[in-house]
This record gives C-alpha cells, structure tokens and sequence, in this order.
C-alpha cells in the first residue's frame, strides 16, 4: 500500500513560483507511475504531469513550459514545480499513484489528501 502526503501549497500572485512535494510510503514506490492532478472549484479533475516509473513525463498543455514534474525515488517524493502562475491555475492539487506503466494515469491506486493552490490576479 502507499500513503500520500501533499505540502507546499498556498497562495501566490500571478506571475509567482510555487513547489508541491509529495511524499509517499511504501517499498514500491519506485514501480509506480505518478501524477499531479488538479480540480478548480465547478470543474473537472484534470492530469496536469505525470511521471513514469523510468521518468518520462507528461504535461497538460495548458502548462507545458511552466510546470515540471520531478521524482526522487530515493526519498519517495514527487515534485511539482509551478512558475509564471496564472488565476486559472486556481484549484486543489492532488498527488496520485498508479502501478501503470504509462503516463496517462487512467486508473491510479492511491491519491493524497490535496493542497489547495490559489493565486491571485
């Protein structure tokens, strides 16, 4: 089983930098494909970046070039880094796990709790 755990959240003006890390349990960690998904208030849950267990990533469009996503299997984390922010970046940010070899996250196995992510115009 693998417990996930979000931090780094907060709130930040448009234009600003903000990290997420993700920490996890379990001694698996390292066969897992992981993700940042986010859900804004009234919408969808949306992938933003995945990372597969050999580190290929994938990105949202709407935040390819702003967003990276980063995994450090020695310590069970998974990073998000988010610069150049925007209002509609707005939303709940969860860490997921899924034991899939891929990084489209179709059907993950565990989610964290969230860390609210808000930023102002």
């Amino acid at each position: 089983q693998v417990q996930l755990v979000e931090s780094g959240g907060g709130l930040v003006q448009a234009g600003g930098s903000l990290r997420l890390s993700c920490a996890a349990s379990g001694r698996t960690f390292s066969m897992y494909a992981m993700g940042w998904f986010r859900q804004a208030r009234g919408k969808e849950r949306e992938l933003v970046a995945a990372i597969s267990s050999g580190g290929r990533t994938n990105y949202a469009d709407s935040v390819k070039g702003r967003f990276t996503i980063s995994r450090d299997n020695a310590k069970k984390m998974v990073y998000l880094q988010m610069n150049s922010l925007k209002p509609e970046d707005t939303a709940v940010y969860h860490c997921a796990a899924d034991r899939g070899s891929g990084t489209a996250l179709r059907d993950v196995d565990y989610w964290g709790q969230g860390t609210q992510v808000t930023v102002s115009s």
